[in-house]
């Protein structure tokens, strides 16, 4: 069974105990570069296209490995998405197109497949050999009747932006936290399956 969202975010801060200045100052870093490209006329919205699927992948895999290993953050690991360049930005491209188009049906479908899209990064962590589609559809799979359970473990974070540099860290750690008690539920349900 998975945990309670008041478990995740209790283990999130525990993650973050001793990290939240650095949390908190790569979250600047990371707001600063996706908001600082996009406001450049012209050239903005290409760049920013370039950069930031594999700066959105960097910031999700930085609070996963703290999560996972509860080391120190490394600020370099905000840009780990431009070491495998063409699968990051391939994969976070097809998931922007995706929920746009569902979104352009209603707001509301679009929300829901956002969700559904949720653990793709998660997912191009672990398995380096999948990409695009693939890591699209093996996180619809995952969310699938978990959806909702992510959503409101989000909104339990809604302050309005009020104290955005810690609380981003907070939410991406939480999410980790999902992630990680996601993938050991359904695979604790996958063996069990197969006795």
């Amino acid at each position: 069974m998975l945990k309670l969202n008041s478990e995740l975010r209790a283990a999130s801060r525990t993650t973050l105990s001793g990290n939240w200045t650095i949390a908190a100052l790569v979250t600047l870093l990371y707001l600063l570069i996706a908001g600082g490209v996009s406001s450049i006329p012209k050239v903005g919205t290409v760049v920013s296209l370039i950069i930031t699927y594999p700066l959105v992948y960097g910031f999700a895999i930085l609070f996963l490995d703290l999560f996972r290993e509860g080391k120190p953050l490394e600020i370099g690991k905000l840009f780990d998405g431009f070491k495998d360049f063409g699968r990051i930005w391939g994969t976070g491209i097809l998931v922007a197109i995706y929920t746009v188009l569902w979104t352009c049906l209603l707001i509301v479908p679009g929300i829901i497949k956002s969700y559904s899209y949720a653990m793709t990064y998660y997912i191009l962590k672990d398995e380096p050999e999948l990409k695009y589609n693939a890591a699209i559809e093996k996180s619809m799979s995952m969310m699938n009747g978990y959806k909702m359970k992510l959503f409101l473990l989000d909104l339990s974070f809604l302050t309005l932006g009020i104290g955005l540099l810690f609380l981003q860290p907070y939410m991406s750690t939480a999410r980790a936290a999902f992630y990680e008690d996601l993938k050991a539920e359904l695979s604790g349900r996958n063996a069990s399956e197969e006795v």
